[in-house]
């Protein structure tokens, strides 16, 4: 095992990280920036390094000072979270080229899966369903529309480039798919830096569902289960749980099957996910995209397994045994993001942490990046905390997210708390039987 461990993020997933490395023995790393100074991920490190301004791209997109942060403290191995460099390869390369550990899959898996229509070709290849659309990428409408014609209306327009749900546009027909054309184009150039798009049929009704995969030294690539990621505002989540409503054993089995494959088609080593549609009405699923990182998600498939995946992470990259083989789940998890943003519109609202308080009791955990006296800057994601609950099934697991949802008090920044109090008592939710159109019929 690693002794010595760079964290090359921050917040909440920086915390998450430092907790498990510290009970592993390994001396940890914290990289901030000038924004950052006083957060918990910096002072609970073994030692810390300043990277810049509270600007990402001097501090946490800065890869020159953390290279040299590295290099500096002796870091054997770097670990990036989620976000910043986590899927960037030539980061990954510059680490590894360094004489570095990373706490990943190669940048050969990364850059493989980086473009949505090069991952949806290769999946194809190897059994993975994928939703109709266009084998190549367009860059304009009237190509854009000669694949539109080929699959029908309504179509979705993607940057090819594009990840996070963001470049992303639905287009009903010609008239609308060249405006959408045209905009995503701009967006995924001034962005990306490639303006390439792809065309694929759009489902009105449809679950997102992803796999938590473990790509091991021997070529073998497990799958530990899906998620539940429906809930979601402008194509980004903020619930997810585990099992999956939607999913009969049949389905859930040929889910599974599918990711593994996904996996070994790049050679995958070290967590990622697989992400799919599932289409409502057809019960039919279609794969959308890798995820060559750990995601924020994870707790829920650590709740129901009794696993720990950055220790899997860690063990992987480092040549060791993981401890399990084939886990299996126990029970429902649900994990809830709390945000500094308004609970109605969802736009962001950073400020100055005066009360923080966390829910306790059985079966909840929380992974925060702040505590009281902190400030949520406006440079970074709105993500504060997220409240993971575990239960025997998923009824106990709503009622122990509402106490812990009662038993969240933040004042300061806004938050997203009575969203989350609204979701669980809402009847569509409750009933599992839901979608991603969601949120839209609570708003």
């Amino acid at each position: 095992m690693f002794d010595s461990l760079l964290i090359a993020n921050r917040g909440e997933i920086a915390r998450r990280v430092n907790r498990t490395a510290r009970e592993l023995g390994i001396r940890t790393i914290a990289v901030y920036s000038e924004a950052d100074a006083d957060l918990p991920h910096v002072t609970e490190a073994s030692e810390a390094v300043l990277l810049g301004p509270a600007d990402p791209a001097s501090s946490y997109l800065n890869t020159e000072a953390i290279l040299a942060a590295a290099k500096n403290t002796g870091a054997q191995a770097i670990h990036p979270g989620y976000g910043f460099l986590s899927e960037k390869p030539g980061f990954a390369r510059d680490v590894t080229e360094a004489g570095i550990a990373w706490i990943g899959p190669s940048p050969e898996a990364i850059d493989a899966m980086g473009d949505k229509v090069n991952a949806r070709n290769l999946m194809s290849a190897n059994d993975v369903p994928v939703a109709p659309g266009g084998g190549d990428p367009v860059t304009d409408a009237t190509a854009a529309l000669a694949v539109a014609e080929s699959i029908g209306f309504p179509v979705m327009v993607k940057a090819a480039a594009g990840g996070g749900g963001m470049g992303m546009a639905i287009a009903e027909d010609a008239k609308a798919l060249e405006e959408q054309a045209e905009k995503i184009h701009g967006f995924a150039t001034r962005l990306f830096g490639s303006g390439d798009l792809l065309i694929e049929r759009y489902f009105p009704r449809v679950r997102h569902i992803e796999v938590q995969i473990l790509g091991l030294p021997d070529g073998r690539v497990l799958a530990l289960g899906e998620r539940e990621c429906s809930v979601q505002r402008r194509h980004q989540k903020l619930v997810e749980e585990t099992p999956s409503p939607a999913l009969t054993d049949a389905t859930r089995a040929r889910l599974l099957e599918a990711s593994s494959r996904a996996g070994e088609a790049v050679n995958y080593v070290g967590a990622g996910t697989v992400e799919y549609l599932f289409d409502v009405d057809s019960g039919e699923f279609f794969f959308l995209e890798m995820n060559t990182r750990l995601q924020v998600e994870h707790p829920i498939t650590e709740a129901v397994l009794g696993i720990d995946l950055v220790e899997a992470q860690l063990r992987v990259a480092a040549g060791e045994e993981l401890g399990f083989s084939d886990p299996k789940p126990s029970g429902h998890a649900i994990e809830l993001r709390v945000n500094a943003e308004d609970p109605k519109r969802f736009l962001p609202g950073p400020g100055t942490i005066d009360t923080w308080v966390e829910p306790t009791g059985e079966g909840v955990r929380v992974d925060a990046g702040y505590q009281a006296g902190h400030t949520v800057p406006r440079f970074y994601d709105s993500l504060m905390a997220k409240v993971i609950v575990h239960g025997a099934d998923r009824a106990q697991a709503i009622e122990r997210a509402k106490r812990a949802v009662d038993g969240f008090t933040i004042t300061g920044p806004k938050s997203n708390l009575a969203f989350h109090a609204e979701l669980l008592d809402n009847p569509e939710f409750n009933s599992g039987d839901y979608d991603t159109g969601i949120v839209g019929r609570m708003r």
